[in-house]
């Protein structure tokens, strides 16, 4: 059920699914069985703001993030939906830093080491704290987990992780962490699902959307991925530079100051600052202008570096596989990076891209390509309902 329907769904022991960002707060909800129920998210939070859960839409203003969950919990009944029937609450929260390494219940210990963690995500764990907060404060018996974006990488090799800095500054938490970890955990999970093959023993996956990064998983780990200390750094992304180096940044912050670089580099950059105005790869797209077609060649041309790096991590590649807004519907984006790598023996099945088929290889391909769906808010509700069942 997912929309405006008056029915109970009964005492199903549901779990509630948050994402909190800057200044939204997406939310899905998630039966027994784990399917998803119910959808919404509260946006432009500070500002004209705006409330969706299901096919209901209203705009109202919310000064804070916990008046925008506020009004979330409060039309969960309209939707059949009581708080008595949740079992439990899910939170993505981006960094967990080198100790949380993996989904937890949330104690005062772990929400400690979650603020702990705010100098390595300044933008965005206060957020994710702010919504565990409030959900405390609302429904204090209701128990709380989190599952980290970080944590899919904390297999990566030392050698891998640590910047050529000296130790003392490393131990400040100077290191590559990696983020989109739960869209790659879904990933590994939904792939033998969707091929009926199990999974390959060296997957190259591209997570593109706004934000973008690659990985290298080694039988079901991450061995490498693109972003490193933030989420800033690897590909070429919506708003945000990817790899830049750290002279030129210096140089920015001598030249603009460190509030304003920050901006350029976050906000301003990638498709964005390359095309003069368009972060939106859609837009992009249908757009025939030469800064248009460069923002696009750019971001293909830098996946396709950093794909030849994490192919040599691997060793080799056994199977390649897409997600994310971008790699799940972009049919030139994706045959743009394909011709790009056929120098490894990949071949797309044409008809099967364009038509956004799971399976995207030719029969003659050496390397198998799929197209995974992305399903981080199930991932998290998966997490949730795991640690309760340990209990």
């Amino acid at each position: 059920m997912t929309g405006d329907k008056d029915q109970s769904l009964g005492n199903q022991q549901l779990i509630l699914v948050l994402n909190a960002g800057s200044s939204s707060i997406k939310f899905a909800v998630f039966d027994k069985a784990l399917s998803e129920v119910l959808s919404g998210m509260a946006e432009g939070i500070g500002g004209a703001s705006r409330l969706k859960v299901g096919a209901t839409e209203i705009e109202t203003p919310f000064i804070d993030h916990r008046s925008a969950l506020s009004a979330i919990l409060k039309l969960l009944p309209k939707h059949g939906i009581a708080l008595t029937d949740l079992r439990a609450a899910g939170h993505r929260v981006v960094h967990g830093g080198s100790k949380l390494t993996a989904p937890v219940r949330v104690t005062p210990e772990v929400r400690a080491e979650i603020s702990s963690c705010t100098p390595l995500a300044p933008l965005h764990n206060p957020h994710n704290l702010a919504a565990i907060d409030t959900l405390a404060e609302l429904t204090p018996d209701l128990p709380q987990f989190a599952s980290f974006d970080t944590s899919f990488h904390a297999s990566n090799p030392e050698v891998a992780t640590r910047y050529a800095i000296p130790k003392m500054i490393e131990t400040k938490g100077i290191r590559r962490y990696g983020f989109h970890g739960l869209s790659y955990s879904s990933l590994v999970r939904r792939l033998p699902e969707i091929s009926g093959e199990k999974l390959p023993s060296r997957l190259l996956a591209f997570h593109l959307g706004n934000g973008a990064s690659l990985c290298a998983i080694k039988n079901g780990r991450s061995v490498a991925t693109t972003m490193g200390y933030s989420p800033l750094d690897g590909l070429t992304m919506g708003t945000r530079s990817g790899g830049i180096d750290a002279n030129a940044v210096l140089r920015l912050v001598e030249d603009n100051g460190l509030e304003r670089t920050k901006a350029i580099l976050n906000h301003e950059s990638g498709l964005l600052g390359l095309s003069g105005g368009k972060s939106d790869m859609r837009n992009l797209m249908l757009d025939p202008s030469a800064d248009s077609a460069f923002a696009i060649e750019h971001f293909c041309y830098w996946s396709l570096r950093h794909a030849g790096s994490l192919i040599a991590a691997m060793e080799g590649v056994d199977a390649i596989a897409f997600t994310g807004g971008i790699g799940e519907n972009a049919v030139g984006v994706r045959a743009r990076i394909l011709r790009g790598l056929e120098w490894i023996g990949v071949r797309m099945d044409v008809d099967a891209n364009h038509a956004r088929k799971a399976q995207l290889h030719a029969a003659s391909s050496k390397v198998h390509i799929w197209m995974v769906p992305a399903e981080e808010e199930r991932m998290i509700a998966i997490d949730a309902a795991a640690l309760l069942e340990a209990v």
